[in-house]
C-alpha cells in the first residue's frame, strides 16, 4: 500500500514539474539556428598552396564559409550560384572561404578544373567535425565583422523552388552585413 501512494504521489509531482515548453526536435533547421550569435570556434587548416590558415586572419571581415567535398554532387551542384555570389560581394568586402576534407592538393586541382572562385582551406574530418557548424555538406554558414554567425544553411539555389527563398534570406543578409559598419 505505501507503495502503491508513493508511485502515485511520483507521478502527481512529475506530471507538475514537467515541461511546458513544446520541444524542440532537432533538425537540420534547428541546428543551424542554433548557431545564430555564436562565434565562430577557432580552426586552422592549410589552403591549397599549403599555406597555414586560421580564424584570425578572418578577423574584422564578412565572411561566407561553404563546407564542401568534391565527391559530393550537391555541394557541385550550387557551386555556380556560390561563385555568382563571389562576384556580386568580394568586391565589397565579402570574403569565401571553402572548407573541405579534401587534400590541399586535389581541393586544388579540383578547384582548378570546376572554376570554384572560393579560397579553399583543408581541414580533416575530425577538425570540421569539431568545429560543430555544419551539418552535413554542403552548409554554408555567414559570419559577421564582429566573428559571431549572422545565419547558417544548407543549399544554395536560386533556381530550385526548394531552396530559393532561403538563399535569397541568406543573400539579403549578405548586404546587411557589408552595410553594418
Amino acid at each position: 500500500m505505501r507503495i502503491c501512494l508513493i508511485v502515485l504521489i511520483s507521478l502527481w509531482f512529475s506530471e507538475l514539474i514537467a515541461q511546458d515548453a513544446p520541444i524542440k526536435w532537432a533538425t537540420q533547421e534547428t541546428f543551424f539556428e542554433d548557431l545564430v550569435g555564436k562565434d565562430l570556434p577557432d580552426f586552422k587548416g592549410l589552403k591549397t598552396n599549403k599555406k597555414v590558415f586560421t580564424k584570425q586572419s578572418l578577423d574584422n571581415q564578412v565572411i561566407v564559409i561553404n563546407f564542401w567535398f568534391e565527391n559530393c554532387s550537391p555541394c557541385i551542384a550550387e557551386m555556380p550560384e556560390l561563385n555568382n555570389l563571389v562576384g556580386k560581394y568580394a568586391k565589397q568586402g565579402v570574403r569565401f572561404i571553402g572548407i573541405t576534407h579534401d587534400s590541399p592538393l586535389s581541393a586544388k586541382r579540383f578547384q582548378t578544373k570546376n572554376s570554384y572562385k572560393y579560397e579553399i582551406v583543408s581541414l580533416s574530418k575530425a577538425d570540421i567535425a569539431k568545429l560543430n557548424i555544419n551539418h552535413g555538406f554542403p552548409s554554408n554558414i555567414l559570419i559577421g565583422k564582429n566573428g559571431k554567425i549572422i545565419t547558417a544553411m544548407a543549399n544554395i539555389s536560386f533556381t530550385n523552388s526548394e531552396f530559393k527563398a532561403k538563399s535569397i534570406a541568406f543573400e539579403d543578409k549578405i548586404i546587411k552585413a557589408v552595410m553594418q559598419k
